[in-house]
């Protein structure tokens, strides 16, 4: 094991510290209070999303349509494997941690082209549970990004099919956008025997100054951390590449979730 390998848990723990007392910044500073789920009437990005979410369902229904494009989250982050136990959990980026996947995007230009327009957008994927995927409970690495979803298929047997943040359970719905603190413990079930598909988005948490200073300080040192590094580069190899083939390199990563 390289020196990085072996000082990784005692840098993600000094990460960990350090968040926490910027998060508490990021909070006083925070243009949307700290709720566990926002108001998306906040947040005026959200109602383009809903007004072409049958558009992007459309270009999702034709990646889906083949299966190789739609990697396990696992084999992109060696370090998701607490929270993506089996292959169940699929995504599809368009964008990854700040980089423009093109090939994926190419794919879905238009859902590209709107997701492009979201101000502070970090990340742009859909996010797929097939039937009996279960995602442990956990929490995310920072309040400096938000997370979104955008419904795009969800089961018909919704109550079977949801997720609980801190503590409060939610169902996602066609068409209109869910968006959380993933600073909050959060899980998810898809207890169903359909795919639950959803257009999921980190995205830069409003602030007002100084806030701002500190949030994009973060965004920029998550960018540049060799965990982000190393799942872009997952990230980037994947299009084209067989679910048959292993994970190039065996390069680890640990994305936000």
């Amino acid at each position: 094991m390289d020196l990085f390998g072996r000082l990784r848990p005692l840098t993600i723990q000094l990460g960990i510290v350090a968040l926490t007392a910027v998060d508490k910044i990021l909070v006083r500073y925070s243009l949307l209070g700290d709720p566990a789920r926002f108001d998306t009437a906040e947040l005026p990005w959200v109602a383009e999303l809903e007004r072409n979410w049958r558009t992007i369902r459309d270009e999702a229904e034709e990646i889906l349509r083949n299966a190789d494009l739609v990697p396990p989250l696992r084999r992109l982050s060696d370090d998701h494997h607490k929270i993506a136990i089996d292959d169940k959990w699929r995504s599809f980026f368009l964008w990854g941690y700040g980089v423009r996947v093109d090939p994926n995007c190419s794919r879905c230009p238009r859902t590209a082209a709107l997701v492009e327009q979201i101000p502070g957008m970090q990340t742009a994927l859909f996010s797929i549970l097939t039937p009996g995927t279960h995602i442990p409970l956990h929490n995310g690495a920072t309040k400096a990004i938000l997370t979104g979803h955008l419904g795009l298929r969800v089961p018909q047997q919704r109550e079977r099919c949801h997720i609980t943040v801190d503590g409060q359970d939610y169902s996602w719905t066609e068409g209109e956008v869910f968006v959380f603190d993933d600073m909050r413990m959060h899980e998810a079930w898809n207890d169903t025997d359909e795919p639950r598909v959803v257009l999921m988005m980190h995205v830069a948490r409003p602030q007002r100054f100084p806030g701002t200073l500190v949030r994009n300080g973060v965004i920029a040192l998550m960018r540049k951390s060799p965990y982000v590094k190393d799942a872009n580069t997952q990230i980037l190899r994947w299009p084209g590449r067989s679910l048959a083939e292993p994970a190039v390199d065996q390069i680890g990563a640990t994305p936000t979730e």
